[in-house]
């Protein structure tokens, strides 16, 4: 599943294109997705104009003009894509019917997966936003922008890993007294929002945690943030800023909205790096892979203590 870094690189390769664009139509190839689409959807955004789009977590937040917004996650396969229908002289410029760049695996270019098709028109020019999900794990949803902190979806959800909300004060009153490993209590969503297995790991390692260490044992005994803890916060916002700065993970079939690939993989300093040489210098240990909450931790069992 894509994490925060990818869906903040997709929203940021959507964002010239739909920004400023009236949703000509709607076009709906299926009543569903993973949930079904809401009722009306087609005719309750059709004639909006799209004011922003911003991102909440891993979800996608279409703004548009009537104060509703469309809420979108891609779920396991989901993705985007820009492109002018070949039968239009006045598409916009830029805008491509193919999806250039390089794969790790082919995703998004088979039409019979393109289930909700967006046709956008900004001053007589056209163009369509596509959504593409093989698996259809992928949901979209209406909402009043005005009441996105109540939605199901929103109203439990942490502090993101990108603001300053997220503080080494607000981690020990959320650690505080938890014997639950730190690493499942960071992938919590109501501790930390689009927070995922991936950068956890390499949140940890950067801050020499292990990662089986209990949540609490982080946190003085007058409920301040202990030494690891402060190193702990500044590491996650490190390896969240420089993923998002590199275009995302892209494990497996990612991509962004133009088609590249993201290339954080190759900084990946522990994660599906098992039997590898831990990065740390001077540190002698080999990276190891265990098991917490059916998902692969990846961490260096000499320098994570």
């Amino acid at each position: 599943m894509p994490e925060l870094p990818e869906v903040e690189t997709v929203r940021r390769g959507l964002a010239p294109a739909m920004e400023g664009a009236v949703i000509a139509r709607a076009e709906l190839r299926r009543p569903d997705l993973r949930f079904p689409l809401p009722e009306g959807f087609a005719a309750r955004v059709e004639g909006r104009r799209i004011l922003g789009l911003k991102r909440r977590a891993k979800y996608l937040v279409i703004d548009l003009s009537d104060g509703a917004a469309i809420l979108a996650h891609l779920g396991m396969s989901g993705s985007f894509r820009v492109e002018e229908p070949a039968v239009l002289t006045n598409a916009l410029p830029g805008s491509s019917g193919d999806t250039p760049g390089l794969f790790y695996l082919p995703r998004g270019k088979d039409a019979r997966h393109d289930h909700v098709v967006f046709h956008l028109e900004r001053e007589g020019r056209i163009l369509q936003v596509v959504y593409n999900d093989p698996r259809r794990f992928g949901f979209m949803d209406l909402a009043e922008g005005t009441a996105l902190d109540a939605h199901p979806f929103f109203r439990s959800l942490g502090e993101e890993p990108t603001g300053n909300g997220l503080s080494p004060d607000y981690l020990a009153a959320r650690f505080k007294g938890k014997g639950q490993p730190v690493k499942a209590t960071l992938l919590d969503q109501r501790v930390i929002a689009g927070l995922g297995n991936i950068y956890v790991c390499e949140a940890l390692w950067r801050a020499g945690i292990a990662p089986a260490t209990a949540a609490g044992a982080l946190v003085r005994g007058d409920g301040a943030p202990g030494a690891r803890l402060v190193a702990l916060n500044t590491a996650i916002h490190q390896v969240i800023a420089e993923a998002i700065e590199a275009g995302g993970s892209s494990l497996r079939d990612h991509i962004r909205t133009d088609g590249t690939l993201g290339y954080f993989q190759h900084r990946f300093s522990v994660y599906d790096r098992e039997g590898e040489a831990c990065p740390r210098p001077a540190c002698t240990g080999t990276v190891a892979r265990i098991a917490q909450g059916g998902r692969s931790t990846f961490f260096c069992p000499v320098c994570q203590t």
